[in-house]
């Protein structure tokens, strides 16, 4: 249990010494084992985000535990890829050092294993793009919120062809990866056996808007970009946001990324949620009953990620206490988790409090009228939804009459602008969050 209790708290310490985005893109990820030899198992999906954590994080946590927590120091770290989980490895440091390593697709990305009911457009052109690389969406941008199964989807996409054909050279990078190659290659002068290794080759390049303000890695992307097409091949890339509306990165970049086709993958609805704790739970050869399934999928709302690491906890908790997994036992092992949850504020609570704070109707917010009275409200609310409903923008546009992503995105625009010059918007904003989270 100690071994928990130092996942705990390195998490917790992560927290609040990393950005959100930062901390969700590079530890969110990660799934703790609690093994009996007093080791703390952390199983990574790839081997980008286990190279991260070795090489930037330990070494925050191992000075954070040296000086304050010095009952966690006996303990022992091992590091291991998802794909590996199942071979014997080597107990690490608290800091060891790594050298870079290039990411791997990992073979549970399947589309057979890819659950997403809501997200019938995207698989659908996945599998095209599977069935029929470079001739059909190329490239193909999948863009969503952290944790709705992105990089699932854009892996089953590389792992199906090269099921198809064995000899297709598959390259899957994280954005961040690719950078920090290239910049290596500059300073030893290896341009070239850089660019070859992303040449003549189905390019899979997760988390595009890394490359925001970056000039030199843009170029470099562009005419990597330029050459696959040119040379048939399939590209397939992942984004938190639209590509057009990733400020700064360049207009060519983004035409081309307009090409071929660009979907956006939602948050799941109850019942694919359900579906997917029921189905992740026997992928671990566990059983939950179903009123345990649709409890955690009713109040674990924000995405896969945070289901999974529920799950794994509940199952994880049962099994050091030799109990059943029940309605009640899940309440109790999972209540931390749930109360966060909790205070997340739901779309449907933002237009109650935006209606009955300016005297609307709901029906007005969500419908087609432009005028001010209602429009500036409006954009308000939108504003609030995405501070605090934790949804996409494609979500929150759906809940608002069906407008389109980009519609709340520049109503978000606007009131992060307005609320530096209006006094009174300013005050109306803060009078509103308070009672979103009384």
């Amino acid at each position: 249990m100690v071994c928990e209790q130092l996942w705990r708290y390195a998490q917790s310490y992560l927290k609040t010494v990393l950005a959100q985005d930062e901390f969700d893109q590079h530890i969110g990820p990660i799934q703790p084992r609690f093994e009996d030899d007093g080791c703390l198992e952390l199983v990574f999906p790839n081997r980008y985000i286990k190279h991260a954590f070795a090489s930037k994080y330990i070494a925050l946590l191992k000075e954070e535990i040296m000086s304050n927590q010095p009952q966690f120091r006996s303990l022992s770290l091992r590091l291991v890829l998802e794909e590996d989980v199942s071979e014997p490895t080597a107990k690490a440091a608290i800091a060891p050092e790594m050298e870079a390593e290039g990411s791997s697709l990992n073979p549970n990305f399947i589309f057979d294993t890819w659950v997403g009911s809501c997200n019938e457009l995207g698989r659908a052109a996945a599998i095209q793009v599977a069935g029929s690389p470079g001739k059909v969406y190329n490239p193909l941008v999948i863009y969503g919120d952290v944790g709705l199964g992105k990089t699932h989807l854009m892996q089953a996409i590389g792992n199906q062809i090269k099921k198809d054909d064995p000899e297709q050279r598959i390259a899957y990078v994280h954005s961040e990866q690719f950078v920090s190659e290239m910049i290596r290659a500059l300073q030893k002068n290896a341009m070239e056996s850089f660019k070859d290794r992303y040449r003549n080759c189905v390019l899979l390049i997760d988390d595009i808007q890394f490359f925001v303000k970056k000039v030199r890695s843009q170029e470099e992307l562009f005419h990597t970009i330029n050459s696959l097409l040119d040379a048939g091949q399939q590209i397939v890339a992942t984004s938190d946001r639209f590509p057009k509306d990733l400020d700064g990165l360049e207009n060519r970049l983004k035409s081309r990324f307009s090409w071929g086709l660009t979907v956006g993958i939602d948050p799941p609805e109850l019942e694919t949620r359900v579906a997917i704790l029921l189905n992740k739970a026997q992928a671990v050869g566990a059983k939950i009953p179903e009123d345990v399934a649709f409890f955690i999928a009713d109040r674990i709302q924000s995405n896969v990620r945070e289901l999974e690491g529920a799950l794994k906890r509940l199952v994880a908790n049962a099994s050091f206490l030799g109990k059943p997994i029940t309605l009640s036992f899940a309440k109790e092992s999972l209540k931390d988790m749930i109360d966060v949850q909790d205070k997340v504020v739901s779309i449907d609570s933002v237009l109650k409090a935006i209606a009955h704070y300016y005297k609307l109707q709901i029906s007005e917010l969500v419908g087609p009228t432009r005028k001010r009275i209602v429009a500036r409200p409006r954009q308000l609310a939108m504003h609030l939804a995405k501070e605090c409903s934790g949804m996409s923008l494609s979500h929150i546009g759906r809940s608002f009459g069906g407008r389109d992503h980009t519609t709340v995105m520049h109503a978000c625009r606007t009131i992060e602008k307005m609320l530096k010059e209006d006094g009174l918007l300013k005050t109306d904003y803060d009078s509103l969050l308070r009672i979103l989270n009384h």
